[in-house]
Protein backbone atom coordinates (compact mmCIF):
# COMPACT_ATOMS: atom_id res chain seq x y z
CA UNK A 1 0.00 0.00 0.00
CA UNK A 2 1.34 3.30 -1.11
CA UNK A 3 2.28 6.07 0.97
CA UNK A 4 1.58 9.20 -1.07
CA UNK A 5 2.81 12.80 -0.13
CA UNK A 6 1.14 15.61 -2.42
CA UNK A 7 2.74 19.24 -2.49
CA UNK A 8 0.13 21.99 -2.52
CA UNK A 9 0.65 26.06 -2.76
CA UNK A 10 -1.87 28.65 -1.27
CA UNK A 11 -2.27 32.02 -4.02
CA UNK A 12 -3.99 34.79 -4.09
CA UNK A 13 -7.22 34.51 -5.48
CA UNK A 14 -7.73 35.60 -8.86
CA UNK A 15 -10.87 36.90 -8.56
CA UNK A 16 -9.71 39.72 -5.61
CA UNK A 17 -6.81 41.07 -8.50
CA UNK A 18 -8.55 44.30 -9.22
CA UNK A 19 -6.63 47.20 -10.34
CA UNK A 20 -7.35 50.90 -8.70
CA UNK A 21 -7.90 54.02 -11.38
CA UNK A 22 -4.64 54.81 -10.80
CA UNK A 23 -3.73 51.14 -12.59
CA UNK A 24 -1.82 50.03 -9.49
CA UNK A 25 -2.90 46.70 -8.01
CA UNK A 26 -2.91 46.56 -4.03
CA UNK A 27 -2.91 42.35 -2.96
CA UNK A 28 -2.89 43.26 0.93
CA UNK A 29 -6.78 42.35 1.48
CA UNK A 30 -7.17 40.28 -1.44
CA UNK A 31 -8.25 36.50 -0.52
CA UNK A 32 -6.13 33.02 -1.16
CA UNK A 33 -7.15 30.03 -2.03
CA UNK A 34 -5.96 26.72 -2.69
CA UNK A 35 -3.82 26.52 -6.28
CA UNK A 36 -6.28 25.33 -9.08
CA UNK A 37 -3.24 23.00 -10.06
CA UNK A 38 -2.93 21.62 -6.70
CA UNK A 39 -6.30 20.73 -6.35
CA UNK A 40 -5.98 18.28 -9.16
CA UNK A 41 -2.53 16.71 -6.94
CA UNK A 42 -4.41 16.42 -4.46
CA UNK A 43 -7.88 14.62 -5.59
CA UNK A 44 -5.62 12.51 -7.76
CA UNK A 45 -3.68 11.18 -4.68
CA UNK A 46 -6.99 10.75 -2.44
CA UNK A 47 -8.30 8.49 -5.97
CA UNK A 48 -5.45 6.24 -5.47
CA UNK A 49 -5.30 5.78 -2.09
CA UNK A 50 -8.99 4.87 -2.07
CA UNK A 51 -7.74 2.64 -5.35
CA UNK A 52 -4.92 0.85 -3.41
CA UNK A 53 -4.80 2.15 -0.30
CA UNK A 54 -1.84 3.36 1.58
CA UNK A 55 -1.73 6.77 3.47
CA UNK A 56 -1.94 10.54 1.82
CA UNK A 57 0.00 13.23 3.65
CA UNK A 58 -0.19 16.75 1.95
CA UNK A 59 2.66 19.65 2.36
CA UNK A 60 3.14 22.78 1.66
CA UNK A 61 5.54 25.67 2.36
CA UNK A 62 3.72 29.31 2.92
CA UNK A 63 3.58 32.08 5.11
CA UNK A 64 2.48 31.48 9.27
CA UNK A 65 -0.94 33.02 8.37
CA UNK A 66 -2.02 30.29 5.89
CA UNK A 67 -3.71 28.13 8.23
CA UNK A 68 -6.77 28.10 6.38
CA UNK A 69 -4.48 26.43 2.96
CA UNK A 70 -4.23 23.46 5.22
CA UNK A 71 -7.45 23.46 6.55
CA UNK A 72 -9.25 23.46 2.81
CA UNK A 73 -6.66 21.01 1.55
CA UNK A 74 -7.25 19.10 4.98
CA UNK A 75 -11.24 18.97 3.64
CA UNK A 76 -10.03 17.45 0.27
CA UNK A 77 -8.91 14.16 1.84
CA UNK A 78 -5.04 13.92 3.18
CA UNK A 79 -5.00 12.43 6.58
CA UNK A 80 -1.94 14.25 7.64
CA UNK A 81 -0.45 17.69 6.79
CA UNK A 82 3.10 19.25 7.04
CA UNK A 83 2.69 23.01 7.27
CA UNK A 84 6.47 24.31 6.33
CA UNK A 85 5.51 28.04 7.65
CA UNK A 86 7.11 31.39 8.74
CA UNK A 87 6.26 34.84 8.48
CA UNK A 88 9.25 35.14 6.40
CA UNK A 89 7.93 32.82 3.60
CA UNK A 90 6.50 35.06 1.23
CA UNK A 91 7.90 35.75 -2.95
CA UNK A 92 10.08 32.21 -2.78
CA UNK A 93 11.76 31.30 -5.48
CA UNK A 94 11.10 27.89 -6.69
CA UNK A 95 14.93 26.52 -6.13
CA UNK A 96 13.88 27.19 -2.45
CA UNK A 97 10.36 25.85 -2.10
CA UNK A 98 11.75 22.69 -3.66
CA UNK A 99 14.92 22.51 -0.96
CA UNK A 100 12.44 23.05 1.77
CA UNK A 101 10.27 20.20 0.31
CA UNK A 102 13.02 18.05 -0.26
CA UNK A 103 14.65 18.81 3.12
CA UNK A 104 11.22 17.69 5.20
CA UNK A 105 9.88 15.27 3.25
CA UNK A 106 13.10 13.46 2.64
CA UNK A 107 13.69 13.69 6.71
CA UNK A 108 10.33 13.19 7.99
CA UNK A 109 7.60 11.66 5.77
CA UNK A 110 7.56 8.05 4.98
CA UNK A 111 6.71 7.39 1.17
CA UNK A 112 6.36 5.93 -1.98
CA UNK A 113 4.52 8.93 -4.40
CA UNK A 114 4.83 12.62 -4.86
CA UNK A 115 2.36 14.11 -6.72
CA UNK A 116 2.75 17.85 -7.19
CA UNK A 117 0.33 19.94 -10.07
CA UNK A 118 2.52 20.99 -13.53
CA UNK A 119 2.37 24.20 -12.09
CA UNK A 120 1.20 27.15 -9.70
CA UNK A 121 -1.71 29.70 -10.19
CA UNK A 122 0.51 32.52 -9.78
CA UNK A 123 3.95 31.62 -10.45
CA UNK A 124 3.75 28.82 -12.93
CA UNK A 125 6.87 27.81 -13.26
CA UNK A 126 6.57 24.37 -13.57
CA UNK A 127 10.06 23.79 -11.75
CA UNK A 128 9.10 22.40 -8.29
CA UNK A 129 8.29 19.53 -8.98
CA UNK A 130 11.29 18.53 -11.09
CA UNK A 131 13.61 20.22 -8.71
CA UNK A 132 12.08 18.59 -5.78
CA UNK A 133 12.83 15.23 -7.71
CA UNK A 134 16.34 15.41 -8.45
CA UNK A 135 17.35 16.86 -4.60
CA UNK A 136 15.62 13.75 -3.30
CA UNK A 137 17.28 11.68 -6.42
CA UNK A 138 13.89 9.73 -7.90
CA UNK A 139 12.17 10.18 -10.85
CA UNK A 140 10.06 12.23 -12.04
CA UNK A 141 7.27 11.95 -14.61
CA UNK A 142 5.96 15.59 -15.71
CA UNK A 143 2.52 16.47 -17.56
CA UNK A 144 0.27 13.45 -16.47
CA UNK A 145 -2.65 13.15 -17.20
CA UNK A 146 -3.58 9.47 -16.27
CA UNK A 147 -2.31 7.69 -13.39
CA UNK A 148 -1.91 3.99 -11.48
CA UNK A 149 0.01 1.57 -9.47
CA UNK A 150 1.14 -1.74 -10.67
CA UNK A 151 3.50 -3.60 -8.02
CA UNK A 152 6.28 -1.24 -7.10
CA UNK A 153 6.22 0.76 -10.55
CA UNK A 154 3.66 4.07 -11.44
CA UNK A 155 2.63 3.95 -14.82
CA UNK A 156 1.55 7.16 -16.14
CA UNK A 157 0.48 8.60 -19.37
CA UNK A 158 2.38 12.17 -20.12
CA UNK A 159 1.29 14.27 -22.72
CA UNK A 160 4.43 15.81 -25.17
CA UNK A 161 5.21 17.90 -28.08
CA UNK A 162 4.36 14.27 -30.21
CA UNK A 163 1.49 13.38 -28.53
CA UNK A 164 0.71 11.01 -25.36
CA UNK A 165 3.72 8.33 -23.89
CA UNK A 166 2.76 5.80 -21.70
CA UNK A 167 6.16 5.74 -19.09
CA UNK A 168 6.90 3.40 -16.16
CA UNK A 169 9.36 4.61 -13.33
CA UNK A 170 9.98 2.64 -9.95
CA UNK A 171 8.76 3.62 -6.89
CA UNK A 172 9.76 6.38 -4.74
CA UNK A 173 9.17 8.72 -7.82
CA UNK A 174 7.54 12.28 -8.14
CA UNK A 175 4.98 13.13 -10.84
CA UNK A 176 3.22 16.67 -11.93
CA UNK A 177 -0.16 16.17 -13.14
CA UNK A 178 -1.98 17.92 -16.05
CA UNK A 179 -5.70 19.12 -14.89
CA UNK A 180 -7.74 17.10 -17.09
CA UNK A 181 -6.37 14.30 -15.18
CA UNK A 182 -9.38 14.45 -12.97
CA UNK A 183 -12.10 16.43 -11.28
CA UNK A 184 -11.37 17.34 -7.88
CA UNK A 185 -13.86 17.24 -5.61
CA UNK A 186 -15.34 19.93 -3.12
CA UNK A 187 -15.13 19.12 0.29
CA UNK A 188 -18.56 19.02 1.81
CA UNK A 189 -19.40 20.65 5.73
CA UNK A 190 -18.50 17.14 7.04
CA UNK A 191 -15.33 16.99 5.52
CA UNK A 192 -14.82 20.71 6.63
CA UNK A 193 -15.71 19.78 10.11
CA UNK A 194 -13.21 16.58 9.79
CA UNK A 195 -10.39 18.79 8.44
CA UNK A 196 -10.10 20.32 12.18
CA UNK A 197 -9.62 17.25 13.19
CA UNK A 198 -6.82 16.30 11.60
CA UNK A 199 -2.92 16.11 12.85
CA UNK A 200 -0.71 19.26 11.62
CA UNK A 201 2.66 18.98 11.73
CA UNK A 202 4.55 22.56 11.69
CA UNK A 203 7.99 23.07 10.65
CA UNK A 204 9.65 26.75 11.50
CA UNK A 205 12.72 27.88 9.39
CA UNK A 206 14.65 27.15 12.85
CA UNK A 207 13.48 24.12 12.85
CA UNK A 208 15.39 23.14 9.63
CA UNK A 209 18.23 25.00 10.23
CA UNK A 210 18.70 27.04 6.91
CA UNK A 211 18.30 30.25 6.21
CA UNK A 212 16.53 31.31 2.60
CA UNK A 213 17.20 34.68 1.95
CA UNK A 214 13.99 36.51 -0.18
CA UNK A 215 15.21 36.15 -4.19
CA UNK A 216 12.13 38.12 -5.46
CA UNK A 217 11.32 41.55 -4.49
CA UNK A 218 7.92 43.10 -5.82
CA UNK A 219 8.71 46.97 -7.15
CA UNK A 220 5.59 47.26 -7.82
CA UNK A 221 2.38 45.98 -9.36
CA UNK A 222 0.34 48.11 -12.19
CA UNK A 223 -2.35 46.30 -14.38
CA UNK A 224 -2.38 45.75 -18.24
CA UNK A 225 -3.38 48.38 -20.82
CA UNK A 226 -4.60 47.37 -24.25
CA UNK A 227 -4.42 50.55 -26.61
CA UNK A 228 -5.39 50.43 -30.20
CA UNK A 229 -4.25 51.90 -32.83
CA UNK A 230 -5.79 49.80 -36.33
CA UNK A 231 -2.71 49.43 -37.73
CA UNK A 232 -3.36 47.52 -41.04
CA UNK A 233 -0.85 45.25 -42.83
CA UNK A 234 -0.44 42.40 -45.18
CA UNK A 235 0.99 39.13 -45.05
CA UNK A 236 3.96 40.02 -47.75
CA UNK A 237 7.28 40.72 -46.21
CA UNK A 238 7.74 44.10 -46.98
CA UNK A 239 3.79 44.57 -44.99
CA UNK A 240 5.13 43.18 -42.42
CA UNK A 241 8.80 44.63 -42.20
CA UNK A 242 6.31 48.14 -42.24
CA UNK A 243 4.17 46.76 -39.43
CA UNK A 244 7.29 46.19 -37.40
CA UNK A 245 8.70 49.51 -38.26
CA UNK A 246 5.91 51.27 -37.22
CA UNK A 247 5.95 49.11 -34.39
CA UNK A 248 9.28 50.28 -33.35
CA UNK A 249 8.68 53.71 -33.36
CA UNK A 250 5.94 53.83 -30.41
CA UNK A 251 8.42 52.12 -28.25
CA UNK A 252 7.05 48.56 -27.84
CA UNK A 253 10.11 46.58 -28.98
CA UNK A 254 13.43 47.32 -29.21
CA UNK A 255 15.21 49.48 -32.16
CA UNK A 256 18.17 47.43 -32.52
Amino acid sequence: MPNIVCCFKWVVDEAYIKPSSSGKIDLEWAEHKLSDYDRNAIEEAVRLQEAYGGSVTAVTVAPSDATKGIKDALSRGPEKAYFINDEELENLEPSQTSAMLAQVIGGQIDYDLIICGEGSSDLYAQQVGPRLAEKLGIPCIAFVKKLSIEGQRVIAQRKSDEGVEVVSAPLPALVTVLPDINNPRVPGLKDTLAASKKPVVEISLEDLGTEYPALITDKGLRAASLVRNCTRFGSSPEDLQAFVESIKKTGVIDRG
